[in-house]
This record gives C-alpha cells, structure tokens and sequence, in this order.
C-alpha cells in the first residue's frame, strides 16, 4: 500500500500562494530594476538602496500572487496547472490571502521611507498597477502589456531614488520592458491558450493568435533595440554589446522553443527569460566594472 504524503502546513500553503516555490517572477522583475539603479548611480550604486530594491521587488512580487490567486480563483479551479493553488484547492481562504497582501504591501512601503518623496508616490502607483492586472484579463486584449508597466515600474522608481526626478530615458526603458514583458508573457500565455479561449478570458496569446510567434520575435527586437539606443546614450562599450548579443541569442533560441505552440516548450521560453534579462543586466555591470 502506497503511503500519502502527509498535508501540507498552513506556513507550507502560504509560501505556494506568494510563489516562494518559484522565484522566477521575482527575477523577471529584479533584472530591470537593477539595470536601471547601475545606469542611475553610474555604475556604483548604493549598497542601502540596493537593499531596499532587492526586498522591495521581493515583497510586491509575493503580494501581486497573492491578489493575482484571489482574483483568478474562480477560473483556475478550470485549470489543470492551476487547480491546485492554495486559494482554488480550498486550503487558504480569499480573506487570508489579501490580508497577506495586505501585510506584504505595508513592509515594502515601510521599506521605502528613508527614499524621497517621488519614490514613495511612484510606490503608490506600482502598487494599484499590481492590485488591477489580474481585472484586465476580463476585457482588456493585451494584458501582458499592462503587465508590462507593472513589472517595470521599478525602473523609474530606481532613477527617482537617484536622481530624485524619472528622466526620459527611464520611460523609454520602461517602454522597452512592456515589450519584453508582451514577449515572455505571451509565452506563458500560450500554455493555457486553450483554457482560455474556453473561460472567455483575454490574453496575448489569443488576441495575436497565428501571429503570435512572430509578434513575440518582434517584441524581442524592440526590447533590445530600446536597451541597445539606451546603452548608446549612456556610452556603454563593449561589455554592454556583448551582454546584449548573448540576450539576442536567447531569444532566438526561444524563436525555436516557442514556433511548435507545444505547452512544456513555451513554458520552457518563458523560463529561460531569466537568462535574457541577466544576460542585459551582466552586460552592463561589467561595463562599468572593468573601465
């Protein structure tokens, strides 16, 4: 007789809610933030605010799953990757989840107080960004590009925290990571496309429809392209070019992952944006490391 594992804790449960167990969105979110904060301090970027960055993007990341489940669990009990999460399975209670949230928020908030005052106004915004994409599922096409100001935010908020006013460039990087984001999200959506379509939801995936794989090679190019005028601008060499070469590498092999629309291979590119985004991120500290 074939012994059961035992059920797992509540401390077990809450940690799978704000996805503790997969650090990859967090990650997503980090390298961009980074990016910006080297760009912003010149390559010498503050050790506290570094601190308050890496914590600060942890926490959001953790609240905006725990919103993302409470809003979703109705459609992802119809979802095999999902049926699972605690919300949907019934073992953590919607109540509980926004008040993790809730407490969640709060410390990142905190976390800012020694910032200036643009930085915490930006705070509020990144906040009610998070709180809403998981609604625009219901009737907006391209979530993912909604997603993308969410995920990006921390890019202004890193030059404000710097230079205490959000220059262009940092819009027009925030620009570039809605494209990046459109890509790798794209991705994930076409692992559930089908579900989708059936639960009426909107997303990328279905909205590009037989374009898809193509739009997302274009949201690529528009990504790099944007880092590439950027990093020109702030008169990068080669280290940067390198970073961003191995990133284009990236995406093309996510080119050949992703041209099937088979789900393990398009949840396999989405995944491996990890690299990518690292690979931008490497390119940039070394640039200004090895001067």
């Amino acid at each position: 007789m074939q012994a059961t594992s035992p059920a797992p804790s509540k401390l077990q449960l809450y940690f799978r809610l704000v996805r503790l167990d997969k650090p990859i969105g967090t990650v997503l979110l980090l390298w961009p933030t980074l990016s910006a904060l080297w760009l912003a301090s010149n390559g010498v970027p503050d050790w506290k605010l570094l601190l308050i960055f890496c914590l600060g993007t942890f926490l959001m990341r953790s609240a905006g799953c725990a919103v993302n489940d409470y809003a979703d669990q109705d459609f992802d009990r119809h979802v095999k990757r999902t049926a699972e999460r605690p919300i949907t399975s019934g073992r953590v209670s919607g109540k509980e989840a926004l008040a993790i949230a809730a407490v969640l928020s709060v410390m990142a908030f905190l976390l800012i107080q020694p910032l200036n005052t643009l930085v915490k106004q930006l705070s509020v915004a990144a906040l009610v960004l998070a709180a809403s994409y998981p609604y625009f599922k219901r009737f907006f096409a391209l979530p993912q590009a909604y997603l993308g100001i969410a995920f990006g935010f921390g890019i202004p908020m890193g030059f404000a925290a710097v230079y205490g006013v959000v220059p262009p460039v940092a819009w027009l990087l925030l620009l570039g990571n809605i494209f990046w984001t459109l890509a790798y999200d794209t991705e994930y959506a076409m692992v559930d496309r089908d579900d989708d379509l059936k639960l009426g939801l909107k997303t990328s995936a279905i909205t590009f429809g037989r374009y898809d794989v193509a739009i997302i090679m274009l949201c690529y190019f528009l990504h790099l392209a944007i880092w590439l005028t950027v990093g020109l601008h702030f008169h990068l060499g080669l280290w940067f070019l390198l970073g961003l070469a191995v990133a284009a590498g990236c995406a093309i092999y996510h080119y050949f992952l992703i041209r099937s629309r088979e789900r393990a291979p398009c949840f396999a590119a989405f995944r491996h944006n990890n690299y990518l985004g690292a690979a931008v991120f490497a390119g940039i500290a070394l640039d200004y490391a090895l001067r």
